[in-house]
């Protein structure tokens, strides 16, 4: 009798029971998975993976594709990791260095079935040819695609964007300076739309003079103060890419002795702990939470079992910078 078949006979379970128990899959009591985990424990019973891949058809790992990893995109990864081994999932992390070639090696492995499926964090190559592997496995993408081909988590951040602006114009704070990510990414695209539409119908002036771009750490942050300072005018308020650009901000006006808010409000997006410690006010994206919604898409497929999804809404959190 096979440790498998003994597993059953003692626990008095079935088979398909006891392979959810091994694969570890939520959808078990927990009496059922400590007897049975108790059982296997006593047997010293080591499942197979090559095999227990051969009779489900999956690796159980996923892939997770990012150009590079960073504060923020390590919350949305660890909480995507998290769910995922819940679910009985281990990752494997392809990070291209924002290399084409490289990055293509994760899309190679779903079609050679090393991977189950793939979450795009971040990705160089173009989302058209992306696509054509979808036929291969499953895939959710965090980063805005711009196409319908490949299923996207991400929410619209002119919705968070305006928040912010909403909340400055009520304050009094009409000179409005932007410093945004990457210049060519669609969240770009629509805070400054959010921006210029906003202005517009408050009537008050568009500052497209003062765009910043590329603007992603806390030392780009305080050179992006200093180019203001430089500039001429300073602004009377500054809406940041995200919150550890604005603490750089925070940094190079104290450094010289900018009032904050009194000579400058400053707004930074995401809401990490670091902007609750360092009193910033910013727009709450709820990451954790569109990471769980990044597996969950693939476990419709994967575990062909549907979530409901929860709706999700940035923010405002105001706190000592404005």
């Amino acid at each position: 009798m096979s440790k498998f078949d003994e597993i059953m006979k003692r626990s008095g379970y079935s088979r398909a029971t006891v392979s959810r128990v091994i694969n570890r899959s939520p959808h078990v009591s927990d009496e059922a998975r400590r007897i049975i985990t108790e059982i296997m424990n006593e047997l010293d019973y080591i499942p197979n993976r090559n095999a227990v891949s051969l009779s489900t058809g999956q690796t159980k790992q996923i892939g997770i594709v990012t150009a590079m990893i960073d504060e923020l995109s390590l919350t949305f990864i660890n909480q995507f990791m998290d769910t995922a081994m819940d679910y009985g999932f281990q990752t494997i992390v392809y990070m291209s260095r924002s290399d084409k070639q490289i990055e293509l090696q994760a899309f190679e492995d779903l079609r050679s079935k090393r991977v189950d499926g793939l979450l795009i964090v971040t990705c160089v190559n173009d989302p058209g040819e992306l696509k054509t592997y979808m036929q291969y496995g499953p895939m959710v993408s965090w980063q805005r695609m711009g196409n319908d081909e490949i299923p996207s988590i991400a929410m619209d951040q002119a919705q968070g964007y305006r928040l912010a602006l909403e909340h400055l114009v009520s304050k009094g704070y009409t000179r409005i300076a932007n410093v945004f990510g990457r210049s060519n990414s669609l969240n770009t695209k629509s805070r400054r739309e959010a921006y210029e539409t906003f202005m517009t119908s408050q009537g008050l002036p568009v500052w497209r003079e003062a765009y910043q771009y590329s603007v992603f750490t806390s030392s780009d942050g305080e050179t992006a103060l200093r180019r203001m300072a430089n500039g001429g005018e300073l602004p009377q308020a500054v809406l940041c890419s995200n919150d550890y650009a604005a603490i750089g901000i925070m940094s190079e006006a104290r450094r010289q002795n900018i009032q904050v808010p009194d000579q400058l409000a400053i707004v930074g997006f995401d809401d990490i702990e670091l902007s609750r410690v360092l009193e910033l006010t910013t727009i709450h994206n709820p990451i954790a939470e569109q990471a769980k919604q990044a597996f969950y898409h693939l476990w419709r497929v994967l575990g062909n079992e549907e979530h409901k999804a929860t709706s999700l809404a940035y923010r405002l959190i105001e706190r000592a910078t404005t």
